[in-house]
C-alpha cells in the first residue's frame, strides 16, 4: 500500500510541474491571480477538487 501511495505522490509532482516547466510566465500570472482570491473561494475549490478525485478513485476501483 505504501508503495502505491509513494507512486501517486510522484505522479502528482510530475503533473504539478508540467505548467511551470512549459509556461513559466503564465504560471507566475496564475499564482499572482490566486493571491487575490479570497479564502472561501480557495477552500471551496479545494474541496471540489478533493471530492472529484475521491469520486473518480471510487469509480475506478
Amino acid at each position: 500500500m505504501w508503495e502505491e501511495i509513494a507512486k501517486a505522490v510522484c505522479l502528482i509532482l510530475v503533473i504539478e510541474g508540467i505548467l511551470p516547466f512549459l509556461y513559466p510566465n503564465r504560471w507566475r500570472k496564475l499564482a499572482a491571480q490566486l493571491a487575490t482570491v479570497d479564502n472561501r473561494t480557495l477552500r471551496i475549490t479545494g474541496l471540489v477538487c478533493m471530492l472529484t478525485g475521491a469520486s473518480l478513485l471510487y469509480l475506478i476501483k
